[in-house]
């Protein structure tokens, strides 16, 4: 057995990027669904078509959102904080969606602030125009309604929330099943009034003047909601008066006003022998706006900051470029890329009288790494602008990525030990194109490299990955471009450098023997990526990736024998295997019901959204460490700083509280969270103290740093 005849970099990655793919289908498909239901809401997908789907129709959908107690979503205009709920539809040819029939908001009061939105239930309808271009399939005549929506729930505290939906109409026929949700909404959307109604600006104060309102009404007092934001102080005082038929009122003008509209949408509302009524119309508005504010004009005494991402981050895009330029170069020090890293110095050392195929091994697989570094990037960008909640490391929060990882260095593992030569598990055509394309091979382990390090966050990275994130997208690209180019330079300059390569160790037996030490820090990463499943699908999912693990081990071990044996032997192995897959595969994907993966003491509670305000509206300083089981990191400081007594002891001393954020699986609130910090990725630790802007520590804790920090706090 000779190191030239390892298994090849390439088919580890296209093994990896096979299973994350059907693992990923599997998990999407079973992630549809016509109802989400979360400790705040119940959302669910509903239909109305009573006449049919013939072209020309239209059918009425929506999504409905039955609220919690004290628990409320958005309209259209949130007013002074908040975010409206969005619909993304996904529909066939010919078929078109409207724009959501927003049904009459409330005034919901917070302080000296002011939102509108919905609470208990609401449905919002949403119009499909059948066109004669909609041809459904002949076999299974059906229309396919699929939905991505995302919406801000809240109480004290918000919590961002995003749901898939499905619903598959019969073409012939037709739907009336929530007739009666649909003619609720129906009734709470606003009456169209006509357009005689107009808007004068005068001295910081809109004069409104609505006409064509029912004689019923006169006399009544109005509710008045703009559906253009930032326009209207929300929650200040105003007066209203009927002047005739005419119903007027005047509202002061934002002193923070982002808009300076010549039309302004509006709905008015009142309470009418116990029924509410709602009346829509847009006014022309007339007079000269005040001057918009200044940049960055102090905010009003009674207004709530928003949160700026880029609080604690470098201002500067070059000082953010080599934070994760530095950052990248660190990561090569991480447990999971060092083996690979290790097995490419062998490669130095085989291709030590080869120079030219040494410099070409070398840009190849810097190329790998800086291209999946960008493509990660992008992808992330992409989902998050398509409204999901991710951040740096989102795809170890599955657990069929995990499952697949964990097979992936298995295999790796298991070839480095000598169990078995590629050549005895494909074609020897198949098994020569290493040796025929080796840029290829080089290419593919960057591409290796990057999906093994990217979960971490290494010092220096933090603060710019959470920057590009409020950066245009072709800037925070840059960003991922510098990770890659620090992570790949030190090969780069192995392959470049005759100084450097000349240190290297001669070719020789010991090859051999470091090849088969390399598979043991391949199976403690395996180890780790049970354990990690393990913290996401439960002990069930742990046991049962195991035992995939072990049938195909058994399988390679049996394509290895020679003689009659080989072929009854393989034969039972891939039953086993596959009689495996089908019983207990699904254990290996699942999730546990949400909960915090984390163990959780009578030091360390779990975060939950609104804990850290309840907290500090105690006068209580606040620690909180977010992490992840799959982040080293994380795992290192856990088990050396943040166990360390000194430290714990100085936690005590000064009466901070101590909350631990579990990030293994995908939670938006944390998503949301970090993100008001300027990360996206953990780990972070963050100091808080009422009356203080947050105190972010370094990814790479230390006692000092930690006690430093507490030094800090005011007694």
């Amino acid at each position: 057995m000779t190191p030239s005849k390892r298994l090849p970099f390439f088919l580890y990655t296209i093994f990896l990027i096979a299973v994350c793919a059907i693992s990923t289908s599997a998990r999407a498909q079973n992630s549809i669904k016509n109802t989400v239901i979360t400790e705040q809401v119940r959302a669910e997908l509903m239909a109305h078509a009573p006449e049919g789907l013939d072209p020309g129709k239209t059918v009425w959908v929506g999504l409905q959102l039955i609220h919690q107690p004290d628990w409320h979503t958005y309209w259209k205009n949130s007013g002074d904080s908040g975010q409206p709920t969005t619909l993304n539809w996904t529909l066939p040819t010919g078929v078109l969606a409207g724009d959501i029939a927003w049904p009459m908001p409330q005034k919901l009061p917070i302080g000296n602030l002011a939102n509108y939105g919905y609470a208990n239930t609401v449905l919002l309808p949403v119009p499909l125009t059948i066109t004669p271009d909609f041809k459904p399939n002949l076999l299974n005549p059906e229309l396919v309604v699929k939905l991505q929506a995302s919406w801000l729930v809240c109480k004290l505290e918000c919590v961002p929330q995003d749901g898939q939906f499905e619903l598959r109409l019969p073409v012939k026929g037709s739907t009336a099943i929530h007739a009666a949700e649909f003619a609720t909404a129906f009734k709470a959307l606003p009456s169209p009034l006509p357009d005689a109604s107009s808007i004068t600006i005068k001295d910081h104060t809109l004069h409104l003047a609505i006409a064509g309102l029912p004689a019923s009404l006169q006399g009544k007092t109005l509710d008045f909601f703009p559906e253009t934001p930032e326009v209207i102080e929300t929650a200040a005082k105003w007066t209203q008066i009927w002047q005739g038929a005419v119903w007027t009122a005047n509202v002061p003008i934002s002193s923070q006003r982002s808009n300076s509209p010549t039309d302004m949408p509006l709905v008015l509302t009142t309470l009418y022998e116990g029924e509410r009524l709602g009346f829509a119309t847009t006014a022309k508005v007339s007079g000269s706006w005040p001057a918009l504010p200044a940049p960055g004009a102090a905010s009003p005494p009674n207004a709530i900051p928003a949160p700026n991402p880029a609080t604690n981050l470098p201002t500067s895009l070059w000082l953010a470029l080599l934070g994760a330029f530095l950052g990248g170069m660190i990561l090569n020090l991480m447990p999971c890329v060092f083996p690979v890293l290790a097995i490419k110095v062998v490669g130095f050392t085989l291709h030590a009288k080869n120079p030219q195929r040494q410099r070409i091994g070398g840009l190849a697989y810097s190329a790998g790494v800086l291209l999946s570094f960008v493509a990660l990037g992008a992808l992330m960008l992409a989902l998050r602008g398509a409204g999901e909640q991710l951040g740096w490391g989102f795809q170890l929060q599955s657990p069929a990525v995990v499952a697949g990882l964990a097979t992936l260095f298995t295999v790796i593992g298991l070839n480095l030990a000598g169990l078995f030569e590629f050549g005895q598990l494909v074609p020897s055509s198949l098994a020569t194109l290493e040796a025929k394309n080796p840029s290829v091979d080089a290419f593919l382990s960057g591409v290796l490299a990057v999906v093994i390090a990217s979960p971490c966050t290494a010092p220096f990275m933090g603060a710019s990955l959470g920057l590009a994130l409020s950066l245009p997208a072709a800037q925070a690209l840059l960003i991922f471009a510098a990770i890659g180019i620090g992570m790949a330079l030190p090969y780069l300059a192995a392959s470049w450098s005759p100084a450097l390569a000349a240190k290297l160790p001669r070719p020789g037996a010991w090859m051999n023997t470091f090849r088969q030490i390399m598979a043991f820090p391949m199976f403690a990463t395996v180890v780790w990526l049970v354990w990690v499943l393990g913290q996401q699908s439960g002990i069930d999912g742990a046991a049962a990736l195991l035992a995939l693990l072990l049938g195909l081990t058994l399988v390679i071990w049996a394509f290895g024998l020679k003689g009659r044996s080989k072929a009854i032997i393989a034969t039972f192995s891939i039953a086993i295997l596959s009689l495996l897959m089908g019983t207990i595969g699904q254990n290996v994907i699942k999730s546990v019901e949400p909960q915090s993966t984390l163990e959780t003491t009578a030091l360390w509670q779990s975060w939950t959204p609104g804990k850290v305000d309840q907290l500090l509206s105690e006068d209580t300083p606040v620690f909180v460490d977010f992490t992840a089981a799959w982040c080293v990191t994380c795992q290192y400081n856990k088990k050396t700083t943040l166990a360390n007594p000194q430290v714990l002891a100085d936690f005590a001393a000064r009466k901070v509280r101590l909350l631990r954020a579990d990030w293994t699986r995908r939670d938006p609130a944390i998503t949301a969270a970090l993100a008001q910090l300027g990360r996206n990725g953990v780990p972070v630790y963050v100091l808080y103290q009422s009356g203080r802007a947050p105190v972010v520590l370094s990814e790479i804790l230390s006692t000092l740093e930690v006690h430093q920090a507490l030094s800090g706090l005011t007694r």
